[in-house]
């Protein structure tokens, strides 16, 4: 969702709510305060679905990351060079540089 979307329902539903706690209490300061407390607690509830989400995603990635290893390591192929040497590329000229 891009920024502009979230902000212009932000304030549309702010809006809403400011207008209904206008006509109900007929009071400006008590539609400001609470249209304010209003703002926080959706703001509130916006990051904690956030952090939701990515806590979500992340325990997904991490089961589907073990089991793709798990799977993976008995077909990997065997290196025939040792480790921290890097083979040449097949088709690629030597360079004078090492």
């Amino acid at each position: 969702m891009s920024f502009v979307l979230f902000l212009r329902g932000l304030i549309g539903v702010l809006l809403v709510f400011a207008i209904t706690t206008y006509v109900i209490t007929q009071s400006l300061w008590t539609t400001f305060v609470q249209t304010l407390i209003c703002a926080v607690l959706l703001q509130i509830g916006y990051f904690a679905a956030v952090l939701f989400l990515v806590w979500r995603s992340a325990d997904k990635a991490k089961e589907e990351g073990s089991a793709e290893k798990d799977d993976a390591l008995p077909n990997l192929p065997k290196e025939d060079h040792p480790a921290g040497k890097v083979s040449q590329l097949p088709g690629v000229p030597r360079s004078g540089h090492l």
